[in-house]
């Protein structure tokens, strides 16, 4: 669909081509109105539905969430946002129903026991985050009844709503993917130390495993107080999200089944193992999970001190001065940033973790048609060929990221668009998640005292049985919910 889009927005510019007499013909600065925008989607079978043909027209959907998104836009974006759509095309609007990160899960279940429920909430913020168990004890409930993953407008978002099902129930409107952890580096550190610039290297294909490593170990000495990586990601980012691979899988039912015995799993995290074994990673004495300034992101990127600082891309996404300060001078281009390395002996393909954007309807939902029609409006301005991405505008024009930077953010748009890939960070059941924790953390945590290879023997039984028990729960729920 996405091919489709592009050929017809490539032919509405090749119309607007016109001859100067017998000389150079010259592009016209073509700028397309919300009609030509609708025109361009129809052809390719996206419509958003006339304002008569909706029931919930003229209503109000409860958002509860920590954050709100959708007033987060100052007065030229906000008519790029389906929340203007929303509220101009159908009278609609979004109240916005606070909570706090810590308390949203407890605060929201007293809200649904007392039947006051809000209609909707993220869908996940570490990937499957609401995914399984908040679905199984049904706070949320499936979209199926509202939206088609078949048609146009959805289709592209088909694969990654999958990771959201249970059977053949969908339980989120999944209306976008971006990427979770990248790469940021400093470009005058990587200069004065002789490096290959890890840009460069990506563009040639050659930001690989070994070249990573290579670089790290160069780099680091425990005396200096020198390190080539620090924070929490690294680990999980290479072991899982690096490699393409990861620690479980899903089937079509939403049954989890072990991937332990992947080859390549194995050596991404043979990779971690040696880069803590070999004293590249920030500690303090034993503690492995220290973090230098108190776990400041980036920090020591500045000065020298840490390499690359394996991040959540939104962590780099802030004011001129609070990055700058941390991670270099922005508009010195000095901050840098790629995608994960790849396995050199891999597929060939570069991985990052997909980060669903979307919506879990709440059960007891009063406008579960004002929250699907809500997700649509977001839907179609995501697609809209005649809409600057507002992510990547604010980037430019608020964060004052370089043309390097975003065609950096562009590229690694591009990898997860080819290879949408969720990797599941918890919300198991209690005993497989205290387990899936050790095969996730503990070759970092512990200082390298494990290998993946005694991992396995260790835990191997008790994770394949609370696998089951997992899915049990899981097949239990769909019997009871055909």
């Amino acid at each position: 669909m996405k091919r489709i889009i592009a050929i017809l927005l490539a032919a509405v510019f090749i119309v607007a081509l016109v001859g100067c007499g017998r000389g150079k013909r010259q592009p016209i600065q073509l700028t397309l109105s919300t009609e030509d925008s609708a025109a361009i989607l129809a052809a390719a079978g996206i419509r958003l539905p006339d304002a008569e043909e909706v029931s919930c027209r003229g209503t109000e959907i409860v958002y509860f969430s920590w954050i709100d998104l959708m007033n987060n836009y100052s007065e030229d974006e906000i008519v790029n946002t389906g929340y203007w759509t929303f509220q101009n095309k159908y009278d609609c609007k979004v109240v916005f129903y606070e909570t706090t990160y810590d308390t949203r899960y407890d605060e929201l279940a007293n809200l649904v026991l007392a039947s006051d429920s809000p209609d909707f909430f993220p869908a996940g913020v570490s990937s499957e985050a609401t995914f399984p168990m908040h679905c199984i004890n049904k706070t949320f409930v499936p979209v199926d009844d509202y939206i088609d993953y078949t048609e146009p407008l959805w289709e592209d978002m088909a694969d990654s709503a999958e990771a959201f099902a249970l059977g053949s129930r969908h339980f989120a409107f999944i209306t976008d993917i971006t990427f979770r952890n990248i790469c940021p580096y400093n470009r005058r550190v990587i200069e004065e130390w002789g490096f290959d610039d890890p840009a460069e290297l990506y563009y040639n294909d050659d930001w690989t495993w070994s070249k990573f490593y290579e670089m790290c170990e160069e780099f680091s000495d425990a005396d200096d107080n020198r390190f080539a990586l620090d924070g929490y990601a690294y680990n999980g980012a290479l072991a899982q999200e690096a490699s393409g691979s990861k620690i479980v899988l899903k089937d079509e039912n939403g049954n989890y089944i072990s991937n332990l015995d992947d080859p390549i799993l194995e050596q991404a995290n043979n990779l971690v193992y040696e880069l803590v074994k070999n004293d590249l990673v920030y500690h303090e004495g034993n503690s492995y999970w220290a973090g230098r300034d108190n776990h400041t992101e980036g920090a020591g990127v500045k000065d020298g001190l840490c390499l690359f600082y394996i991040t959540p891309f939104g962590n780099i996404r802030n004011t001129v001065e609070s990055i700058s300060a941390v991670w270099g001078d922005v508009t010195a281009n000095e901050l840098m940033f790629v995608p994960l390395p790849r396995n050199d002996e891999g597929d060939g393909e570069y991985y990052l973790a997909s980060v669903p954007s979307g919506y879990m309807l709440v059960q007891g939902a009063k406008n579960p048609e004002g929250v699907a029609l809500y997700s649509a409006c977001e839907r179609f301005k995501i697609i809209d060929p005649t809409v600057d991405r507002i992510d990547r505008r604010q980037l430019q024009d608020v964060y004052l990221w370089t043309q390097d930077m975003l065609d950096m953010y562009d590229e690694c748009r591009e990898i997860i668009l080819k290879n949408s890939y969720m990797y599941y960070n918890g919300n198991f059941i209690p005993n497989l998640n205290t387990v899936y924790e050790h095969f996730r953390d503990e070759i970092a945590r512990s200082g390298a005292q494990v290998t993946w290879a005694q991992l396995k023997e260790q835990y191997t039984d008790q994770f394949e049985y609370y696998l089951q028990e997992q899915n049990d729960t899981i097949n239990k729920y769909i019997a009871e919910n055909p």
